[in-house]
């Protein structure tokens, strides 16, 4: 898999959460650090409080929560920001795609027309990108 011989095991979770891995994360990212007690409140009429603490195990050994001893609990933490699980999550996916034997141009043009059919803004920010990034890499030269 492209990403594990890339980035390591720790970043090899980001491959697909599942559906309860996926709501779990969000709650967490919307409580901060909580227990499995804490979070199985949240989940009581659904969930055994085993499946919860399990999830979270789960999701501490794909290296998606910190977790720390309180007593005889663990409190979860978020392991990564919202904002850097997507960044992450994209930064996989796009490796994948163009290190995997694909054909680069039909996934970049396949990019582009998707972007231009959604938002033409989009597509100028990304124009933006480019240019900026093509700058920064002439000054590294």
């Amino acid at each position: 898999m492209w990403l594990k011989r890339h980035f390591g095991a720790r970043r090899a979770a980001l491959d697909q959460l599942g559906k309860l891995e996926t709501e779990v994360m969000e709650r967490i990212w919307a409580r901060g650090e909580t227990s499995v007690r804490d979070l199985h409140e949240e989940f009581t009429t659904r969930l055994a409080y085993t499946t919860v603490m399990t999830t979270l195990d789960r999701l501490y050994k794909k290296g998606l929560l910190q977790r720390r001893k309180v007593g005889k609990a663990f409190l979860y933490l978020a392991a990564f920001t919202v904002k850097e699980y997507q960044e992450r999550v994209a930064e996989h996916l796009f490796g994948m795609v163009l290190n995997e034997g694909v054909n680069q141009q039909t996934v970049l043009s396949s990019f582009v027309d998707v972007v231009s059919q959604r938002d033409k803004e989009m597509l100028d920010h990304l124009e933006q990108l480019v240019k900026a990034k093509r700058r920064a890499l002439r000054r590294e030269e």
